[in-house]
């Protein structure tokens, strides 16, 4: 037995290499997941825009002798990501270890640059 990367059974069946489902569940199924692979690409694009918008801030930090972190906005950040996450419907500590990660790493960029060993304009 093999599995496919999204986790579903890829045996091949008799039907032709579907695992035996139904063909419009097969087609339904297609398209969720192109939905799926839309709004990945869309996530990274976002993240990748959000990054750009961060290193900025690490620049005008390390110009004017700035702290990289910032544990109040940091805070501030956590707490309005878990309410949006809760009108959303997605888990909020989901989001609140979603964005921890996010900030770990825009902080970790943000001492790269004070460093002198990060990207200048």
């Amino acid at each position: 037995m093999t599995t496919s990367d999204n986790g579903d059974n890829g045996d091949i069946g008799d039907d032709g290499g579907n695992g035996g489902i139904d063909r419009s569940v097969q087609a339904e199924l297609d398209r969720l997941r192109g939905s799926i692979d839309n709004i990945d690409a869309a996530v990274v694009h976002m993240l990748a825009e959000r990054f750009k918008c961060t290193q900025q801030v690490g620049l005008l930090k390390a110009a004017h002798h700035l702290p990289p972190a910032d544990p109040a906005r940091e805070s501030r950040q956590i707490t309005r990501l878990r309410e949006l996450a809760e009108n959303a419907r997605l888990d909020p500590a989901f989001a609140e270890k979603l964005l921890n990660f996010i900030i770990a790493e825009v902080i970790r960029h943000h001492e790269t640059i004070a460093d002198g060993s990060g990207p200048r304009p």
